[in-house]
């Protein structure tokens, strides 16, 4: 069960008694508990019929008897509990959870974790009740992601300034939609994003950040990387290392792949290694430049100043000394 099915059923008005919403990506479990709280009821029922409780400050007791009231004036009454992995003796609501009202709409919110699927309590969300699991999208598949929700905005948005947008933010999909919203609202009757636009908008230097970081490496230009780097020494908070490595990483990873691959046509390359086939060329332009044993010594340099970087064998270099360092390793 998806979050847009659950939606879309509430919009049908098909409800199950009750929801357990989990996992590790919070994105999906507040929109079905946003709508929950302002669409199942009307605002005239909701002043009789909506019970909120937030797991730290609630008791399961008072939860479990706010859902065994019936609804007034309406058809079904809706019982929200947020933050309920903060929740003491949850696994107490299970006698209600296995028989529950069905004039109770019961939505929980478990974010963040979820629950041992071994224990009996588990085992009962999973049998009880309409439930939903989620785990945070792989990094592979923001971009994709990330522009659906841009034409769901109706407009359109440049390769180059898509991944400026993705780089910059990461794994944080409220944020992409509320960015996305911000330059929706910004732009006016134009609908193309470009990289000025991330830039004036949403605060993103077009010409110093991640993707320009690793472009400056790819094509071994050492002069553009240290200015880069100064930039990012005298703005801290514009891309901190613990941002800076993995990308980089990641880029020279799919060059790694390269090498083993039987077809290296663009089309080809751009399928196997899952990159925009806008971008295929800066990662076999940067296989042909560094070479097998090139690309190695930089994966293997990102290692060790990943470890640096956290205090693994350097007694306190800067970020910056740090990448100054490793920029000129790899381009030896």
């Amino acid at each position: 069960m998806s979050a847009e099915k659950i939606i879309a059923d509430f919009k049908k008005k098909l409800f199950k008694p009750v929801y357990w919403l989990e996992g590790e990506e919070s994105y999906y479990i507040d929109q079905i508990v946003n709508f929950a709280e302002h669409h199942i009821l009307t605002e005239a029922e909701a002043g009789f019929n909506l019970s909120i409780f937030y797991g730290k400050d609630a008791d399961w007791a008072s939860v479990l008897n706010a859902c065994m009231r019936y609804p007034m004036f309406a058809e079904r009454q809706v019982v929200l509990l947020k933050e309920a992995q903060h929740m003491k003796d949850i696994d107490k609501l299970e006698n209600y959870i296995d028989n529950p009202l069905k004039s109770t709409v019961f939505v929980v919110s478990y974010k963040e974790k979820k629950a041992d699927g071994r224990s009996k309590f588990g085992k009962l969300l999973k049998a009880k009740t309409e439930f939903f699991s989620t785990k945070k999208m792989y990094e592979s598949a923001l971009p994709d992601w990330t522009n659906k929700m841009v034409l769901q905005h109706g407009l359109t948005i440049s390769p180059k300034a898509l991944a400026l947008l993705v780089d910059h933010i990461g794994n944080d999909l409220s944020r992409i939609e509320n960015e996305i919203e911000k330059l929706a609202v910004n732009l006016g009757a134009r609908k193309g994003i470009t990289e000025d636009d991330i830039e004036n908008y949403i605060g993103i230097s077009k010409e110093f950040n991640v993707f320009e970081m690793q472009d400056a490496i790819a094509k071994k230009d050492l002069a553009k990387a240290i200015r880069i780097i100064g930039y990012f020494e005298s703005n801290p908070k514009a891309a901190p290392i613990v941002l800076i490595l993995p990308s980089i990483y990641t880029f020279f990873s799919k060059v790694f792949m390269i090498f083993g691959m039987a077809k290296t046509d663009d089309h080809s390359v751009a399928t196997e290694i899952g990159v925009n086939p806008y971008f295929v060329k800066d990662y076999t332009n940067a296989a042909r430049k560094y070479a097998y044993e090139g690309v190695e010594r930089i994966l293997l340099l990102l290692h060790e100043y990943n470890l640096r970087s956290v205090g693994v064998n350097d007694g306190g270099t800067s970020d910056a000394g740090l990448l100054k360092e490793m920029v000129v390793k790899m381009m030896q």
